[in-house]
């Protein structure tokens, strides 16, 4: 009996963290997409604006996320890199 309980108990915490989890992504997801949103449409922003909020995009992620640096590399730099190309006209 004992066992089917902490195995029980142990099920129940993966499924809230992996409800925390998928609620930290979703989070993640809505942030960088706001961030990209600014970045894009605002007219009076500067380059330098716009690196200053990606800078504070990428410490927002990895103080959600730590030790997941690889993957915002892999995942949002290029997305960034492709923007601020298109918006400022940098190669």
């Amino acid at each position: 009996m004992e066992l089917n309980q902490t195995t029980e108990v142990a099920v129940q915490v993966s499924a809230a963290e992996r409800a925390e989890e998928q609620k930290l992504l979703r989070r993640l997801q809505m942030m960088m997409n706001m961030t990209m949103q600014v970045i894009a449409q605002d007219e009076s922003l500067t380059i330098d604006e716009a690196a200053q909020m990606i800078g504070d995009s990428r410490k927002a992620a990895l103080a959600m996320f730590p030790g997941k640096e690889l993957a915002y590399d892999l995942i949002w730099k290029p997305r960034f890199q492709r923007l601020m190309r298109e918006r400022f006209r940098i190669m």
